[in-house]
């Protein structure tokens, strides 16, 4: 089959390695793709969705998978249905849940799908009175997409009204913030999971926990992510049931009654209280660097999984998952995330122990090929991903594998699964 993966991240890297592992023969296209990418498939630079789109069809593409959510929500999905092209990943309208804060949060209200308290407003007013009927800590959440970057937890009021006026005022986010959310704050453990869905069904995959401060012991200012391990143990059948039929039933029913069949990765972020499953936010793609965690626990054809997805036919499957514990810890530059770093070249040692060639690999993100050598380019450069019987065997693998990558000024946290040991 051919396929084209729309994104440059660790994320796009590890669907295409999954889908390279369970067949050589898949034929694969990144857009734009990244330094690693291209020893998967063909790089291709083109920027313009409808020249894309021209493209798949010329050269017999038969599936697309959407990675980021910027192209979703600015309708590359749409662009493509109309030529007739099969893409996975839900259309601009549908892509609301993540697109806007606002748009989420009034869905969830309207359909009594559990979630936090809140208040959605443009008035300084109005979110500084709702701010004093909280007790801290506080979240503030800007309306719009700021890459995973737009959400504050304030640990006092005034930290809240900071929050508030720089984003309504324009300085924190710019467009994006020009409305806010306040919410209470919940206290239990985060959990992120996935369904996989076409619009009438879904498949959820195994738990699994991100860790988002930059430092150990959930220190630091928060990131895009810095490891992720699954399937999480806090997790038992009783809550996945609730997940589903509290959570993903309403919200694929509900887009249906809005005109939107939710097609698709939905990302439920949740928190978890006194057993209970309360949704803190959508988003509607892969989570990274979970999915650089759940590609390889799956057994069963993820290519077949997506295009089954994007063509409504879901229930035809069976999705097999894997015994094992997956544990990625992510590798970032050394101005991470506070600004653009030095790129610096990427030195992997040859592997010489059979368990670290067997059970571990590396999923590149930030990195650019320049004269056959890679470098790190990006925020977060890499993943180096651990398999085990156990969450600790995982994690000891995952670690091992770090040991073996060098560039100047790497970061690493070196407590990632720590919730679960």
């Amino acid at each position: 089959m051919k396929i084209l993966i729309l994104g440059s991240g660790g994320r796009e890297y590890s669907i295409a390695r999954a889908i390279k592992n369970e067949a050589q023969e898949h034929e694969l296209f990144f857009q734009p793709g990244n330094g690693a990418t291209n020893a998967l498939g063909t790089n291709l630079d083109i920027k313009d969705y409808d020249a894309l789109a021209d493209y798949a069809k010329a050269n017999d593409i038969e599936l697309t998978i959407v990675g980021p959510e910027a192209p979703l929500v600015d309708g590359v999905v749409d662009i493509f249905k109309a030529k007739g092209l099969t893409i996975f990943g839900p259309n601009k309208e549908a892509a609301q849940l993540e697109g806007s804060k606002v748009y989420m949060k009034n869905f969830l209200a309207k359909y009594n799908i559990p979630t936090a308290r809140y208040l959605e407003t443009s008035s300084i007013e109005d979110a500084f009175r709702f701010t004093e009927t909280l007790s801290a800590p506080i979240v503030v959440k800007a309306d719009g997409l700021c890459a995973g970057k737009g959400v504050i937890i304030a640990q006092s009021h005034d930290e809240a009204k900071k929050a508030i006026s720089e984003m309504l005022s324009g300085k924190s986010f710019g467009d994006a913030g020009k409305r806010v959310i306040v919410e209470e704050f919940l206290d239990g453990y985060e959990l992120s999971m996935f369904a996989i869905c076409d619009g009438d069904d879904f498949i959820l995959l195994q738990a699994a926990q991100d860790h988002k401060r930059l430092l150990d012991g959930d220190e630091g200012p928060n990131t895009g992510g810095m490891g992720a391990y699954a399937p999480t143990p806090l997790v038992d059948d009783t809550l996945y049931e609730k997940v589903k039929e509290r959570i993903i039933r309403p919200t694929l029913d509900g887009m249906k009654k809005e005109g939107a069949p939710f097609e698709g990765v939905l990302f439920i972020g949740i928190m978890v209280v006194n057993g209970e499953p309360i949704t803190l936010e959508f988003n509607v793609r892969f989570g990274d660097p979970e999915c650089e965690i759940l590609m390889p626990l799956m057994n069963s054809s993820v290519s077949d999984m997506f295009h089954k997805a994007a063509t409504n036919r879901l229930s035809d499957i069976e999705v097999e998952f894997s015994k094992q514990y997956a544990v990625g810890v992510v590798m970032a530059s050394e101005n991470y995330p506070y600004s653009s770093s030095t790129p610096a070249e990427i030195i992997v040692d040859e592997v010489h122990h059979e368990d670290i060639e067997k059970y571990t690999h590396i999923s590149f993100a930030g990195v650019s090929l320049e004269d056959d050598k890679l470098y790190a380019t990006g925020g977060r450069v890499l993943v180096c991903v651990g398999l085990g019987e156990s969450i600790q065997e995982a994690r000891d693998r995952a670690y091992a594998r770090c040991g073996q990558v060098h560039f100047a000024g790497k970061k690493i946290r070196t407590d990632i699964a720590y919730q679960a040991l």
